[in-house]
Order: structure tokens, then sequence, then C-alpha cells
């Protein structure tokens, strides 16, 4: 398949952000600068990534694929710890629960041999799971962020009564969870009959066999499904704690400013 976007059909879609701007200003939401922002950072993100994909994808190179590797965890733990409102070690609970989601996912491919340890199979593939598993780690922060400061009254009164924090936060803690894990989940319902995985036909159209095809993106789905779980898990476990300090009294982390 011969794929050629020229520079007019480039800027000739631009007028889609348009649109999205539009819809902005008469609805007076104040997001046309964080839209243009975003823009602006995802095309040159894109020319720099894509350069430096060239590269290490021609030097095939193990060490340099590690180092793309663990800057991608980085910068996915990095945004997660954004959206951790305050909560304390954000950025480390957040990196230790890609890591670990990442790299043990990814590790049981490679034993199994379903992916092999190239770069251009490597690079891709943590970034779909760092990617999701931010994801994950943000809805967790933000769901562990929402029920202690509504449920507070009940977990006060909980820790009154004798119990410990865990067991003050134990539903909090199961909510948390599920909520960083069920978009992965009902994104996997819809596959093929909603959406179109974009990996499956971009493998299709490449010219892959459509049998091989669909096994690499079942993987695909098996290995997100587990991504984010271990990540879902992690996070809340390790989160939920900063909500207490050394004497089991619960405090509200401060939203950074920004």
């Amino acid at each position: 398949m011969n794929v050629n976007v020229d520079n007019k059909s480039l800027l000739l879609a631009f007028s889609l952000v348009l649109i999205s701007l539009l819809i902005s200003h008469q609805q007076k939401l104040r997001l046309e600068r964080e839209t243009l922002i975003a823009v602006f950072r995802a095309v040159l993100q894109l020319i720099l990534v894509g350069y430096l994909l060239a590269t290490i994808f021609k030097v095939n190179n193990l060490v340099l694929t590690l180092a793309m590797q663990l800057l991608i965890v980085f910068n996915a733990a990095w945004n997660g710890k954004k959206r951790g409102g305050g909560i304390r070690y954000a950025f480390w609970i957040a990196w230790g629960g890609l890591m670990l989601s990442t790299f043990l996912t990814m590790g049981i491919l490679l034993l199994t041999g379903v992916i092999k340890p190239q770069p251009f199979q490597l690079i891709p593939v943590t970034g779909m799971i760092a990617g999701n598993s931010m994801t994950a780690v943000g809805l967790v922060y933000r769901s562990l962020q929402q029920q202690f400061l509504d449920q507070q009254g009940q977990v006060f009164e909980r820790l009154a009564l004798g119990a410990n924090p865990k067991l003050a936060s134990g539903d909090i803690f199961r909510t948390a969870i599920q909520t960083g894990m069920q978009p992965t989940i009902d994104s996997v319902k819809t596959y093929g009959i909603v959406s179109l995985p974009g990996m499956m036909s971009g493998l299709i159209m490449a010219g892959i066999s459509p049998i091989n095809a669909i096994k690499y993106q079942i993987m695909v789905v098996f290995m997100l499904l587990a991504a984010t779980g271990i990540a879902s898990a992690w996070s809340a476990f390790l989160a939920y704690r900063q909500f207490y300090n050394s004497e089991w009294q619960l405090i509200l982390p401060k939203k950074e400013t920004r």
C-alpha cells in the first residue's frame, strides 16, 4: 500500500482542528489555547519521534532500544503523576506500576515468541502498553481522590471504630481498581463490531494475512488487559496509603498548582 500525504493535503486537513476551535468558541469552553498548544506539541513530538525511531530501527541496537523504552515509560509516569492531584509519591507509584506492567507483560510475550527482540516490535508495543497503563493509573488517582472526598465521613467513622486504613478504604480501593480497568474492558467488548482495531486493519492493508493480523490483534487484547490490571492494582494499593499519616489519620491531598 502506498501512502503519500502531501503538504497541501495536510494543511487542508487542519480545517478539522478549526471545527474543534469553533465549538469551543461558540460554547465558551475556553479550550482554544489549550487545543492549539496540544496540536503544536503533537506535531513537534511526532516529527522528533519519527526521525528518532527511523534512526533506532536502522541502527538496530538493543541498548538504544531499551533507552527508548525507558524514556517512553518515564514520560508516561510523568503524565500519570500530573493526574495525581497532590498525592504523595504520585510519580514513583506511577513509574513503578508502569515499569511492572510494561516489562512483565513484554517479558512474557518475548518468552512465548509472540514478539521478537527487534526495535520495530519492542518500541511500538512498549508505547501501547505504557499508554494504556498511564490512562489506568490516572483514572485510579482521580477515583481515589473523589471517593475519599465524598466518603470521608464514612472513613472517619470506620477509623473511629478501630478499623485500620486498609479496612477503612476497602470499597474505595476496589472501586479505584475497577475504574482503572473498565475503559480497556469496554474497548475490548466492541472490537470488530463498533471499532476496527487500527493495528489489525493496518497489517491487513500492508498485505499481511488476515489470519495472522487477527492473531496479532488478539495478542494485543490479552496484553492490554493484563497491563491495565497490573498498573491499576499497583497504583491503587500504593496510592490509597498516601491518604493516611503514620497515626492512621485521614489526610486529603492538596491539589498541586501548575
